[in-house]
């Protein structure tokens, strides 16, 4: 079995028209090779509003959550958002896909 892939990171800048919330959105996409328009809405997992209000926030230092498959990581860099992205499964060999979620 293969281990899930590395993470990948970019930095988002917190101050300017870009609202963090896209660039997360447009991130995953990058990294999932889908298009922005055929990700499910960022609501679903989080409230974009809520996010990007706590990132431009005093007093932010990390934050995680899942969207689309990954687990999405944002950590404070000064006057940037580190944001990484962890795969949430992994696949076999044969490219299936394998459950990473633990079973009871």
């Amino acid at each position: 079995m293969n281990s899930p892939s590395p993470q990948s990171a970019a930095t988002v800048a917190v101050d300017g028209d870009r609202r963090p919330s896209m660039a997360i959105v447009e991130l995953v996409a990058r990294e999932t090779g889908t298009d922005v328009v055929e990700l499910g809405p960022l609501y679903d997992a989080i409230d974009p509003d809520v996010l990007d209000s706590l990132l431009r926030s005093d007093g932010f230092s990390s934050l995680e959550f899942r969207y689309e498959g990954r687990t999405v990581i944002l950590e404070d860099a000064g006057d940037e958002v580190r944001v990484s992205l962890q795969n949430d499964v992994a696949a076999d060999a044969s490219g299936d896909v394998v459950d990473t979620e633990p079973s009871i």
